[in-house]
């Protein structure tokens, strides 16, 4: 009823990749984290196009078909931003006019945390999965327990090494680090995987996709801005898998206290990957949380509860 179809999109002087998926006059923009794609939203953008909105899942700049533009200081937040109010300002200029709801996933969630907070364009709605409030994520990097969590972040830091570890091989520590932290394996077939080292392959890629952690390390004054932030007043809902191996539930505690209208779930026995893993339980609570519903609580492995 709702197919996703595929369609490129200019903003912010890029071309960006985009599956969409419904007509709606209001806007459900995802953002994808790392190492994964617009494809990590497939079980969610029908939903949207359901609830009424035009659904738009691009791949991030240096993803997929987008552009990839050059060196370290293109990946750095402010040009991110600028991309998200690029497709935002895109969207109206097609007819989508209506409020925009946020979706972000991991990487896609560090973008959204800091867009949200930016007010550079006003949303409706936050939905954010498995990546926390930028406060309580820079406290947590003071301590040697995330610290040891985030080894990859400052790994990352090394030029080319990491993108010859994560291209070898056909792209297997790409596959392996969604089969390998999945708790539900099975959502994670071959077809999954070969879709995401096929996007880790293409020339250039991986070195953009890496290039992010490298201009957050660099970019100081962002991390300073975002450690002292204004309440933020846009309705938020976050949904976080509890098997997540690089952030701990323990990063979501006093959320309730930087965002004014707040809701969680935790997803027992799932991982990192939650809106792949249990797209069941993640699309239950997002409709029911947009549509003024009571939001459900999940039990293991993304088995609904009431």
């Amino acid at each position: 009823m709702y197919p996703i179809e595929t369609a490129f999109i200019e903003a912010n002087g890029l071309s960006f990749e985009v599956d969409m998926c419904g007509k709606g006059e209001k806007l459900a923009l995802f953002l994808h984290g790392f190492p994964e794609s617009k494809y990590s939203w497939r079980a969610q953008l029908p939903l949207l196009a359901e609830l009424g909105y035009t659904a738009w899942a691009p791949n991030l700049r240096g993803y997929g078909k987008s552009s990839r533009p050059v060196g370290i200081p293109a990946y750095a937040m402010e040009h991110l931003l600028a991309d998200v109010a690029g497709l935002i300002d895109a969207a109206r200029a097609r007819g989508i006019t209506g409020p925009t709801t946020l979706i972000a996933h991991d990487w896609g969630g560090a973008i959204g945390w800091a867009f949200a907070l930016s007010g550079m364009r006003p949303l409706e709605r936050y939905i954010v999965m498995n990546l926390p409030h930028p406060a309580l994520f820079m406290k947590a990097l003071k301590t040697w327990a995330q610290l040891k969590k985030s080894w990859y972040v400052f790994f990352f830091q090394i030029p080319w090494l990491p993108e010859k570890v994560f291209t070898m091989r056909n792209a297997q520590v790409v596959a392996d680090a969604f089969r390998g932290m999945a708790v539900n394996k099975d959502r994670f077939p071959d077809e999954v995987l070969d879709e995401y080292r096929k996007n880790a392959l293409i020339p250039g890629a991986m070195t953009a996709m890496i290039n992010y952690y490298r201009a957050a390390m660099r970019n100081r004054q962002a991390q300073t801005d975002l450690s002292n932030p204004p309440i933020l007043m846009t309705p938020t809902l976050m949904l976080w898998g509890e098997e997540d191996v690089a952030l701990g539930k323990e990063l979501t505690y006093g959320t309730e206290t930087l965002v004014n209208d707040f809701t969680i779930r935790y997803l027992p026995q799932v991982s990192h990957w939650v809106q792949q893993e249990a797209p069941e339980a993640v699309n239950a609570m997002i409709r029911a949380w947009m549509t003024g519903q009571h939001v459900p609580q999940s039990g293991v492995r993304g088995q609904m509860l009431l």
